[in-house]
């Protein structure tokens, strides 16, 4: 029963997030009632709100005003590290997942809904997340990979950078080339410079569904993509970079990779189900089913070469030389 109870605590944290409160109250140590004056909200409901803040530890309370704990700090759109626009879009997905029960009856896509729009700067705030969730991880991947024989990376749809800028760290002999949407590159461009890595980079605009994929790179990046492809996208895809990468040059592919039971990582189980409510045929895929499309393009010699829990498995082909 607290599992199937825990979406109380999600919408409270959802609905928090969405009024903006903890940016509201780090700027402010105030009580609701003034709050809710200032934001032109129900008093009662908000304080209510506030209360079960108190006891998740995300606030304190004391002579009826609210302040931000350490954690709840995090949320704040003024903390460096913010999880607000996580935050947010889990507010997005909220919406699609409370579809599910008709996706199972009825199958994807069976009622088009428009998708709640992203804005640019909800956009830019969302991909800065995405960053500061992903460095870690991004830098124990490419630590973790031997890639000293290879020149040049292609980062498929690279975002902000993130996985291109832990693979420059550690192969100092590797330049890039970022390819992403036109709105994209320039974040990318930013978080690249500051990272003092611009120079090694070529940022190239474009859409990896509908235009073909830069040339003259003997590595190429897949990272978190092919979970939000149906098996004949990703196929489409596969030959793509086939086509692009020099002969003899490697793709690797970073993701959920299930075992063929599909109920190992239990992560990628779950992620599954997201890929159901918010695609038309995104999934999450064994690797014999990667194996399968790899083939098929034209790859050889596809292995697993790294497993993991958290979106963290490595699949590496080869086109023949």
């Amino acid at each position: 029963m607290a599992v199937a109870r825990a979406f109380m605590r999600s919408r409270i944290i959802l609905t928090a997030a969405e009024l903006d409160l903890f940016t509201i109250i780090q700027d402010t140590f105030t009580s609701a009632e003034k709050m809710a004056e200032r934001l032109g909200l129900d008093r009662r409901a908000l304080e209510r709100v506030l209360d079960c803040l108190v006891t998740f530890g995300l606030l304190n309370k004391g002579g009826g005003a609210y302040s931000l704990t350490e954690e709840g700090a995090s949320y704040s759109s003024k903390h460096p590290a913010s999880g607000l626009p996580m935050l947010l879009h889990m507010s997005r997905l909220w919406v699609s997942w409370s579809d599910l029960t008709e996706v199972v009856q009825k199958g994807p896509g069976s009622e088009e809904k428009p998708p709640r729009p992203m804005d640019m700067d909800s956009r830019r705030a969302f991909i800065g997340a995405m960053h500061v969730i992903g460095r870690v991880l991004s830098e124990e991947i490419a630590g973790s990979l031997d890639l000293r024989g290879y020149r040049k990376l292609l980062d498929i749809g690279g975002g902000s950078g993130t996985y291109t800028i832990a693979f420059l760290r550690h192969n100092p002999q590797l330049k890039a080339i970022l390819f992403d949407l036109k709105d994209v590159i320039p974040i990318a461009s930013e978080r690249l410079s500051s990272e003092g890595l611009l120079d090694r980079v070529e940022l190239i605009a474009g859409d990896f569904y509908s235009d073909d994929l830069p040339g003259g790179c003997d590595l190429a990046l897949l990272s978190a993509i092919i979970h939000q492809n149906s098996r004949q996208q990703n196929l489409e895809l596969y030959r793509k970079a086939y086509r692009s990468l020099n002969p003899g040059g490697m793709l690797l592919i970073r993701d959920h990779i299930m075992d063929e039971q599909r109920t190992r990582p239990p992560e990628g189980a779950m992620f599954a189900i997201n890929m159901l409510v918010n695609t038309q045929g995104g999934d999450t895929y064994t690797f014999r089913e990667v194996e399968r499309g790899l083939k098929e393009a034209g790859f050889t010699d596809s292995r697993l070469l790294r497993s993991g829990e958290r979106m963290d498995c490595i699949v590496g082909a080869v086109k023949h030389q």
